[in-house]
């Protein structure tokens, strides 16, 4: 048999292929993905029933599957070409529900393991109408010889769609296609469509054109031939059986089977000729596994772009968060409202500015005047910057969650994604909390920093005069010292407060430490505010990383799929 040079390097190649073929996932909802899944399971299906096996056993008897239409007489056929009645046939359908394997007595030991069809159980005994579901009934009968077995198959466009499933599978195991039409029939589409997939995969195919009127003949063969041709089946043999009256039991008469049944026999009794068949639908089987896995490598492939994609989405929306936390920092919109107010009423009542130069006095006195007669809201300045950078976070927080949301709905696979996921519709459930204890750590670290720059200084008794508390609430205002976001009278207020607060700290620190010290407190706060994003993204990521094949799927069935190339040649 001139099937491939080395078999077991084929099986070898094969098997490291099917290993890949199962271990790939295509998780994310992406318009090739459910095409590409049914393929990979037939890849799988016909890997596990056929080629595998066959490799492993070329000497077994061929296999003859017999499929076609609902009603097309493919029981019937089998009956009488066994001579006996082994399949359920009649005017019911379906009527073959599960598949029937008719074998030589010598053959059974090649059929009763799981060597093909390896998902469906054996039975054996019982009636012809004994049919259950997932199972194939093995029958013996010494009308057929050694070397070939029948299988009758259900109907490949049964109204049962575990019919249909199992009718294209037990095709895709099969050395040889029976196919069975009418001439009423032999034009449909969905016989056509298997046809041309075993026209695709050189599956070695015979006709068999059943219940056609003897005057019909010369009309119908012609063009059944030509349509064969013209879809890449020119040589499959075609048999045809007359419409004629059943005998007593339900089969054909002999003489309207006698051209099929003597086409077996010579077939089975020459180990020569069941080699040549058996060789085109094998190696037409393997010379196919390269294309039906590249449609896997091209959805594996789209599966990491569509990753990608919301990755960068995700990217892109937390980034924009960031950049306008950092943007919120300085451009004077920290200093609104509730700040200006708490800050009116600091410098207003407060005690602070008794032992202060009459300099930054005077710029005390012209701030007062600006805000004079503004009633100062409750609550401390330092409440009010807590307040204020906690609704920075947050916001943003919120409006990068939005924007990765929308992001998601839009793009190929999120939709799915974020149904498995949730709570990825919100920021994480503890945010608030997470964003409280992050504005107190970063004060905290302003005070440290208050106090790592005043050691060792002369200044330590100003700050002690003052209090830490009350110079580092003019650090943070001094960090958030741009008025950029501001307009109107706001300007006015919020620069006079930056001004003053700097005029303050300059006097005790000197001006470029204070420029040194504001800087280091953004740079803080935007460094607590990535680790922050980074967490609420990480939700986002841990979601996909669930939904995503592994990055290198697309390679390892590349290279599988090229070592059998490989070998076959």
């Amino acid at each position: 048999m001139t099937v491939v040079g080395d078999v077991e390097a084929l099986v070898s190649a094969v098997e490291t292929l099917r290993e890949a073929v199962d271990r790939a996932s295509l998780p994310l909802d992406v318009p090739t993905r459910a095409r590409a899944e049914a393929s990979r399971r037939a890849l799988l299906q016909q890997l596990d029933d056929y080629v595998v096996p066959r490799l492993r056993s070329l000497d077994a008897p061929l296999l003859a599957v017999v499929g076609g239409s609902t009603g097309a007489g493919k029981s019937t056929l089998v009956n009488s070409v066994v001579g006996e009645r082994v399949s359920r046939s009649g005017v019911l359908r379906p009527t073959t529900t599960s598949p029937v394997l008719v074998h030589h007595p010598d053959d059974r030991h090649w059929f009763e393991d799981a060597r093909i069809l390896p998902d469906l159980a054996r039975v054996t005994g019982g009636t012809v109408d004994d049919e259950q579901h997932g199972t194939v009934r093995l029958v013996s009968s010494t009308a057929l010889p050694a070397g070939m077995a029948l299988l009758d198959a259900p109907d490949i466009d049964s109204v049962v769609s575990a019919n249909r499933a199992i009718a294209t599978q037990l095709l895709a195991a099969a050395d040889l296609w029976l196919f069975v039409t009418t001439a009423a029939r032999y034009a449909d589409a969905v016989p056509w469509d298997l046809l041309r997939t075993a026209a695709d995969r050189g599956t070695a195919v015979a006709i068999v054109l059943d219940r056609i009127p003897p005057e019909a003949v010369d009309e119908i063969r012609p063009h059944l031939a030509a349509m064969l041709r013209e879809q890449g089946l020119p040589t499959a043999p075609i048999f045809t059986v007359p419409e004629t009256t059943l005998t007593a039991d339900g089969r054909l008469p002999d003489d309207a089977v006698a051209r099929l049944s003597a086409w077996l026999q010579a077939l089975a009794g020459d180990a020569r000729a069941r080699s040549i068949v058996v060789g085109q639908t094998l190696r037409g089987a393997v010379e196919s596994l390269s294309g039906r896995t590249a449609e896997l490598v091209v959805a594996s492939r789209d599966q990491q772009d569509a990753a990608a994609a919301l990755r960068r989405a995700t990217d892109d929306a937390f980034a924009d968060a960031r950049r306008r936390v950092a943007d919120g920092m300085t451009d004077g919109t920290l200093l609104r409202g509730e700040v200006l107010a708490r800050w009116q009423e600091f410098v207003g009542t407060g005690e602070f500015f008794r032992q202060v130069e009459s300099t930054i006095s005077r710029w005390r006195d012209r701030l007062t005047a600006v805000v004079k007669g503004v009633p100062p809201p409750s609550g401390s300045l330092g409440e009010a910057l807590h307040t204020g950078v906690a609704a920075l976070l947050v916001s943003n927080t919120e409006a990068a969650t939005a924007e990765t949301v929308r992001a998601w709905r839009r793009l190929p696979g999120g939709p799915a994604v974020l149904r498995d996921h949730p709570a990825l519709a919100k920021p994480s459930a503890d945010l608030g909390t997470d964003i409280e204890r992050l504005v107190r750590d970063w004060q905290g670290d302003v005070l440290e920093l208050v106090r790592a720059e005043g050691a060792g200084r002369r200044t330590n008794a100003r700050i002690a005069a003052y209090g830490v508390n009350a110079i580092g609430l003019f650090l943070m205002l001094v960090a958030f010292s741009s008025t950029g976001g501001l307009v109107g009278a706001e300007i006015g207020i919020a620069g006079g407060t930056a001004l003053l607060a700097q005029r303050v700290l300059e006097a005790i620190f000197g001006d470029q430490a204070v420029r040194d010290m504001a800087s280091k407190a953004r740079a803080r706060l935007l460094e607590l505010a990535d680790e922050l994003y980074e967490v609420e993204e990480s939700r986002y990521a841990a979601a996909l990383a669930d939904s995503v094949a592994p990055a290198d799927q697309a390679v390892r069935l590349s290279t599988a799929a090229a070592r059998v190339r490989a070998v076959v040649r």
